[in-house]
């Protein structure tokens, strides 16, 4: 085998940047789908302003990490594979 064994290191952060990019939906999924999972068991009634804030910090956050990654998966990684950087 001629060829380098692993990956250079820009490529791959770059594929690991595009897998976290894939996985914040799913994240974003759960974490707003967690208050319905919380509760008092001794009631039936819910506190909904505890729950709209969360959804609210939550939603800025997903936007925030968004952000974050897109800034990020705009760079092209170089085709040279002697790259190290």
């Amino acid at each position: 085998m001629k060829g380098p064994i692993f990956l250079a290191r820009r490529t791959y952060r770059m594929r690991r940047k595009r897998d976290l990019a894939r996985m914040l939906p799913l994240a974003g999924a759960f974490l707003m789908v967690l208050p319905m999972l919380w509760g008092d068991v001794d009631s039936d009634s819910r506190r909904t302003s505890s729950d709209g804030l969360y959804l609210f910090v939550v939603w800025f956050g997903l936007i925030l990490a968004a952000a974050i990654l897109s800034r990020g998966l705009r760079e092209e990684p170089s085709s040279d594979p002697e790259d190290k950087s």
